[in-house]
């Protein structure tokens, strides 16, 4: 599997607005351990270490 960057989520700006609000209201440091609880859940979806590791060298 090959790391996609293009546009792939329907309704982006609505997933932008429901990720915005699942921060509302908590602390820097609640939310900093929501993002990295979000990481994991979706970095093990993904599972390939392969497209992971491209993902994190994308995000550098």
């Amino acid at each position: 599997m090959e790391l996609n960057l293009n546009p792939n989520i329907s309704d982006p700006d609505g997933f932008y607005d429901e990720l915005l609000g699942v921060h509302q209201g908590l602390s820097k440091e609640d939310s900093d351990a929501l993002n990295a609880r979000l990481i994991l859940i979706l970095a093990n979806h993904i599972g390939d270490r392969d497209v992971l590791r491209a993902a994190l060298e994308a995000a550098k």
